[in-house]
């Protein structure tokens, strides 16, 4: 059994990206090439925004838009404790500090009412992390952020094709920004990323960024970072959103049946809020006792993962441990994740529903 099924999803759509893939070849512009332009222009078009700047990764992404907001040293960028260590990496890279918040404890994401606790004079930006591909709470963070004249930037590099009130993740904050690891609900076969804004001069320094900061060849603006999308990249993308919406709408059926089954059990399934639809990056069960029960799955021949056991303040290279955050924490200890990909069957969910149970209760 896969824990995420990439093999039948190229089987399914090898005609179509082998043909990109071809053609790449055939023009042999890989770097900047054609398709990229294109990727970009139906990326934007599909979350509603008016920009979308592909780059070479999703953590690029992040920097990227950070760098373009002007985040610097001694500035301060809140955030959730509870996510890959991307999301303060990138914080980190600009000489910035992480501040975090704690996160709801039905969500995981973020918990907007502990945001205007943590912000300083210093804070220059919010970066909310849409976990586990549900959108943290975007209205009621930038609400709080508008309060305080300060930008939000979406870490959605789970949550591309989510919804939040009818709206896309990436469009939800003035900078969303999303990964196309070949994990992702929407990935590539290697590292990419985006950064999508409606705002003509972001858009403008991202894109300076992501190319040595320049505007024009060997005119160097700003100072930038190696971080273009490869053609390759993106022609493997375009063949794949193409379908990527009923993907999407899958992902959402099986965690929803899974939900439904595991109602009765001791697991404690996802909380999607009404508003919100998601792709589940991941399907994330809360569990006592996670070691013995991923053991015994395992002796069933079904695999697990953990995201994440270690909070980013706890990170020996973040280190932030003079503060607590509970809430995180005690997740960081007990969340585990499920088989979940587009075309996990029925009778694939039911043995795993079956064990789960089995070995929870």
């Amino acid at each position: 059994m896969q824990f995420i099924d990439l093999k039948t999803q190229y089987k399914q759509l090898k005609e179509k990206i082998d043909k990109n893939i071809k053609k790449v070849l055939n023009h042999s512009q890989f770097i900047m090439g054609p398709e990229v332009k294109i990727l970009e222009e139906k990326l934007a078009e599909y979350i509603g925004v008016k920009h979308c700047i592909t780059v070479s990764s999703g953590t690029d992404a992040l920097l990227a838009s950070l760098m373009a907001l002007g985040i610097k040293t001694g500035d301060q960028v809140i955030t959730t404790p509870f996510s890959f260590i991307a999301t303060s990496e990138s914080i980190i890279l600009t000489g910035a500090k992480p501040v975090f918040a704690d996160i709801n404890p039905q969500t995981y994401n973020i918990e907007p009412s502990l945001i205007e606790k943590a912000i300083t004079s210093e804070t220059k930006a919010i970066m909310p992390v849409s976990l586990y591909g549900q959108c943290a709470d975007m209205e009621a963070i930038n609400k709080i952020a508008a309060q305080y004249n300060i930008p939000v930037i979406e870490d959605a590099a789970q949550s591309f094709g989510a919804e939040y009130k009818n709206k896309k993740s990436c469009g939800l904050s003035l900078i969303g920004c999303t990964s196309f690891f070949p994990s992702k609900p929407f990935g590539c076969y290697g590292d990419g990323g985006a950064c999508f804004t409606n705002n003509d001069e972001i858009a403008k320094r991202i894109k300076e960024i992501k190319d040595h900061g320049q505007n024009r060849r060997y005119n160097h603006i700003r100072i930038g970072i190696n971080g273009r999308l490869d053609t390759l990249q993106a022609a493997i993308l375009l063949a794949k959103l193409e379908t990527f919406p009923t993907e999407a709408k899958a992902r959402e059926q099986i965690g929803e049946r899974y939900t439904r089954l595991l109602k009765n059990s001791k697991a404690v399934c996802p909380h999607i809020l009404p508003d919100n639809k998601s792709v589940y990056a991941q399907y994330t069960i809360n569990v006592e006792n996670r070691e013995d029960f991923a053991k015994k799955l395992k002796q069933k021949n079904i695999p697990t993962a953990i995201h994440y056991p270690i909070t980013l303040n706890r990170q020996p290279a973040i280190a932030q441990t003079d503060k607590k955050y509970p809430i995180a924490e005690s997740a960081a200890k007990r969340v585990i994740s499920l088989p979940m990909h587009p075309f996990l069957s029925d009778a694939e969910q039911n043995i795993i529903v079956k064990e789960v149970i089995k070995s929870i209760d």
